[in-house]
């Protein structure tokens, strides 16, 4: 099989990941979750109570902490010094502060040159909000998802409440979601937006099952 990069963007809970993930089972290759190492990061920095104007610490952190995915029971779960922290890094206190840490440069360039790296390595989905437009500018394959807020904010309040996460009520969340996507639009290094030779994909109205399908036969064809 020819190597495939494949790279799908697009702002938070728009169904980067589910649909990444369903992809990549489906045509036998690895998902990267991009995200997630954001994620990882601002978790790290939060544990060990590092400012994130710091950049001399974080530089640091970055270099010095193994990160690393591993498939479980054929789910992905993000390691970091050997612990699974995929359930942390998906709190409220992470969501919240998130966007903040990955618009550090230096954060950005640490885990950019990582994502290339993996990329080079074999064929991947990778989903996040540069990719491509930043990581993977060249990449023959190129998706943006996008959904109204309200819409996105009813499916993480849906995923909240069957992690048991009742903190937040949907007004909250929906407030939270367009901020940002103002803020990730606007950020001065790598903003969210669409790459110009990427197919939009609006997954308002579209089950998972459908959008998974419509890339696949872009793929294919």
């Amino acid at each position: 099989m020819k190597k495939l990069t494949i790279a799908i963007d697009g702002p938070a809970s728009s169904g980067k990941s589910t649909i990444a993930k369903e992809v990549a089972q489906r045509l036998g290759i690895a998902y990267v979750d991009t995200g997630a190492m954001y994620r990882g990061i601002t978790l790290a920095l939060i544990e060990q109570k590092i400012s994130f104007d710091d950049v001399d610490k974080i530089v640091a952190l970055m270099k010095q902490i193994k990160m690393e995915f591993k498939i479980i029971e054929e789910s992905q779960h993000l390691f970091i010094e050997g612990e699974d922290v995929s359930e942390k890094i998906r709190s409220v206190e992470i969501t919240e502060n998130v966007s903040e840490v990955a618009a550090i440069p230096e954060v950005r360039q640490h885990l950019v040159s990582l994502q290339q790296r993996m990329a080079e390595a074999s064929s991947v989905v990778m989903d996040g909000r540069d990719i491509g437009t930043v990581v993977l500018p060249n990449a023959p394959y190129k998706f943006f998802f996008t959904a109204s807020p309200h819409v996105r904010a009813l499916r993480r309040y849906k995923e909240n409440m069957a992690k048991g996460l009742t903190s937040q009520s949907l007004t909250e969340i929906e407030a939270a979601i367009i901020e940002r996507d103002r803020y990730d639009s606007t950020r001065e290094h790598s903003p969210l937006r669409k790459a110009d030779d990427a197919i939009l994909v609006d997954t308002s109205d579209l089950t998972i099952d459908e959008t998974v399908e419509k890339i696949i036969q872009n793929v294919e064809k």
